[in-house]
């Protein structure tokens, strides 16, 4: 920027001097009285000049009286304004005026010029640099994409693989607890029909605690039963929170799909939170399997570490034992209408999936900060796991993600998504 101030008693000689001598220089500012009073430019000045009789007319005439035939709308603007906000402002300007200089006040009574070429070689540098950091993001993304996908095909692998096993444990184990049955309704069809047993026989019963063993065995056929049962649904849930999206979306059992991500969930968990479902009748919903569990996951886990932190918290306070409530989630789901705004319009269908949870609460000031990260300035500075949900459900699916919290009584999260 420029500073160059003359009074307005100056002549037109003695800045045209001035302009001679410094050929960058994009105009004066004038002052009357040490006061800001307005700007001719260069361009304007020499305009005065070259006309018919211009320089007899104006060479020694006051500044003031130049400005009163150049006076023109002067764009002024804090030291604050960001360049390309600025940028804005100066192609707002008529056509004729796009090529006059910026008065820009730097301090109270201090201004100076800004030329619009320097402010435009500026503006487009930023223009680069953000279309650089967008190209360098966006190949970020591809990578850690291409990254995602490979890891969920290797995790898919894995699953199958795992399944593949617990297929034969699970097919046996029937066919073992039969065997076993058919084997003690034999022993005890020779106990009854031979009541005189030899004295080795005796002695291998006491031996292998044949009456334990067959109480016992039967239990521990339903434990394994239960374990295998267990394992398949974990491996199964994983393989789902992995699946691979297509390029278009498919008809989803929003059900299969919440119960799969509950699994994962309660691999952390060692009772301390409840997990309660009130599903309603919901139809298939056309959706991207893979991301919406990815958003799903995302909330999931947000409330589980809030209420953990709670339940730690209340641990560490000896005061509150005597209030302390058992943690639940619940998850709830419906299919709601909600009224066209416009007339002759059909009302619209939605899905509706709601997460509440009875944990501490969001502060106001820290709801304010997840707000401002849904918007897609903030978007760009960094990337929270809720925006990474927000933009999969509005963008992706185009429905609308809505969350409500209140200070001692939790955080509802709300999904909503179009039925077709």
């Amino acid at each position: 920027m420029y500073t160059f101030e003359v009074s307005v008693s100056c002549t037109g000689a003695e800045v045209a001097k001035y302009f001679d001598k410094y050929p960058t220089l994009p105009g004066v500012i004038l002052l009357e009285q040490g006061k800001f009073c307005g700007m001719i430019s260069r361009r304007r000045f020499v305009e005065f000049l070259i006309r018919p009789y211009g320089e007899n007319l104006f060479e020694k005439a006051h500044l003031e009286v130049i400005y009163s035939y150049a006076r023109t709308a002067i764009l002024q603007l804090p030291e604050t304004t960001p360049i390309l906000t600025a940028m804005y402002h100066t192609l707002k300007r008529s056509p004729e005026f796009l090529a006059e200089p910026i008065v820009v006040q730097t301090a109270e009574n201090t201004y100076k010029l800004l030329d619009i070429h320097e402010l435009n070689i500026a503006a487009w540098q930023i223009r680069g640099i953000e279309t650089q950091v967008r190209y360098e993001r966006s190949q970020a993304q591809m990578i850690q994409n291409d990254k995602m996908a490979s890891l969920g095909r290797l995790v898919d692998g894995v699953a199958h693989e795992i399944l593949d096993p617990v297929g034969f444990i699970w097919g046996n184990l029937t066919h073992i607890s039969n065997y076993s049955q058919d084997l003690l309704k034999l022993i005890a069809a020779y106990e009854h029909n031979l009541p005189q047993v030899c004295e080795s026989i005796n002695s291998l019963k006491e031996e292998i605690e044949f009456d334990y063993l067959e109480q016992d065995l039967s239990k521990a056929l339903t434990s394994a039963r239960s374990g295998a049962e267990r394992l398949k649904k974990l491996v199964t849930s994983l393989q789902n929170f992995c699946h691979i999206d297509a390029v278009y979306p498919k008809p989803v059992d929003l059900h299969a799909c919440i119960d799969s991500i509950v699994i994962l969930i309660k691999s952390r968990l060692k009772g301390e939170i409840s997990i309660v479902k009130n599903y309603g009748k919901l139809p298939p919903v056309p959706c991207y399997m893979g991301q919406l569990n990815q958003v799903l996951m995302n909330i999931l886990s947000q409330a589980v570490d809030s209420l953990l932190d709670e339940a730690v918290r209340q641990q560490l306070q000896p005061d509150s034992q005597q209030n302390i409530k058992q943690a639940k989630i619940t998850i709830t789901t419906k299919v709601i209408s909600q009224t066209a705004s416009t007339p002759n319009t059909p009302d619209s269908r939605w899905v509706e999936i709601s997460i509440a949870d009875n944990g501490p609460g969001i502060p106001d000031e820290l709801q304010k900060q997840m707000l401002e990260n849904l918007s897609i300035e903030k978007r760009a500075d960094k990337e929270t796991s809720l925006a990474v949900s927000y933009r999969i459900v509005t963008a992706r699916h185009g429905g609308h993600l809505n969350f409500r919290s209140q200070l001692g009584k939790g955080t509802e999260f709300e999904i909503l998504l179009p039925l077709l």
